[in-house]
């Protein structure tokens, strides 16, 4: 149980920190969008109850699709054809965005890169290597005077 809850607290540390970026708030705000849109739909034209009507698309949009929920009626059915075909695009972007900034992370990481890994200490270590650089620069190579 410790290390889901550890994982659970890295994701919800990181989704925090891709929120700082503005393509990948909208593209939060998007699946928030479809994801209400599938329970506000599937409340009202099914009956079910809010969490059913939640459970569903997120179950639904993941692909996993355990088949305890299904449409009963005509207009839900034809719903989530539509549903599923907006709403999976929508989800895949997410997840490939998702797993892009993880990717550009551990890169920064790897490679102590401040703007890849977004850590402030990685910040102060670069500075000063540039500023070592710079110094370097200056200095004259010996065959060169």
């Amino acid at each position: 149980m410790i290390p889901f809850i550890l994982a659970f607290a890295v994701f919800i540390r990181t989704l925090f920190q891709m929120l700082r970026e503005q393509e990948f708030r909208h593209l939060f705000t998007l699946v928030g969008i479809v994801l209400a849109i599938g329970t506000i739909v599937y409340h009202n034209v099914e009956g079910w109850g809010w969490l059913d009507s939640l459970y569903f698309p997120v179950i639904t949009l993941t692909t996993i699709g355990y088949g305890d929920f299904s449409p009963s009626t005509d207009i839900g059915k034809v719903f989530t054809i539509m549903y599923v075909f907006m709403g999976l695009g929508v989800l895949v972007g997410f997840v490939t965005a998702t797993g892009e900034y993880l990717q550009k992370r551990q890169k920064g990481r790897l490679t102590g890169d401040a703007a890849l890994a977004f850590w402030p200490r990685f910040q102060e270590s670069r500075g000063a290597k540039e500023e070592s650089f710079k110094e370097q620069e200056q200095k004259p190579i010996l065959g060169d005077e």
